[in-house]
């Protein structure tokens, strides 16, 4: 089974979840996470947000997302992770990312789960674009997304890095910022998506 998946194409938990646990009898716990368009940014109104669309870099991107994935074996003591990323526009109410962890015991599939969905806010390379009644803007990465994975042992600083302005450019303009650079060397700490967009 591949790890790493990047499609336009909705995807089923249910099955993601039988896929990756399928065969190991090992497997005593299974966490998951699914992120879903909101139809606000931030603390923003109800509806304001009509739509979302989210860009990567084929190839790269997939590499990126593997190495956060073998950060996390060798992290925590977890048996299988799969990651399931949207790209294209999407609707609010669209599931967007889906991160499952198998492992023998509950705590470190919380734990690896929780740790790949930070480390996808800041260090994988996707670019997000969201229309609001005020036109299509790129989203900027947030201080809340550097903080999360800090508290992982990794420093970033792509909000900060976002303020600098675009990376890149296409034939309508600025491309926004992208979710990171490439994902770091893992860090052993104890445990308690270059620039970025929010990609969740």
């Amino acid at each position: 089974m591949r790890r790493v998946t990047i499609q336009t194409a909705d995807f089923d938990l249910a099955g993601e979840v039988a896929a990756l646990r399928a065969g190991d009898l090992g497997v005593g716990a299974v966490a998951s996470f699914v992120g879903t368009v909101r139809d606000r940014h931030g603390g923003g109104r109800a509806g304001e947000v009509s739509a979302l669309e989210l860009e990567h870099y084929p190839g790269m991107t997939e590499r990126a997302i593997e190495a956060m994935i073998d950060a996390a074996l060798a992290r925590f003591d977890i048996r299988a992770a799969r990651v399931v990323h949207r790209v294209g526009p999407l609707a609010p109410g669209e599931q967007i990312v889906l991160v499952v962890v198998a492992a023998a015991h509950r705590g470190a599939a919380f734990q690896a789960c929780e740790f790949l969905m930070d480390y996808l806010k800041t260090q994988a390379p996707f670019w997000k674009k969201e229309t609001t009644p005020a036109g299509t803007h790129w989203v900027d990465a947030r201080v809340a997304d550097d903080e999360a994975l800090a508290r992982w042992g990794i420093a970033a600083d792509n909000a900060g890095l976002a303020a600098s302005g675009p990376v890149r450019e296409s034939a309508s303009g600025p491309i926004g910022e992208p979710v990171c650079a490439p994902a770091p060397e893992p860090v052993r700490a104890p445990v308690s998506e270059s620039t970025a967009a929010r990609a969740c």
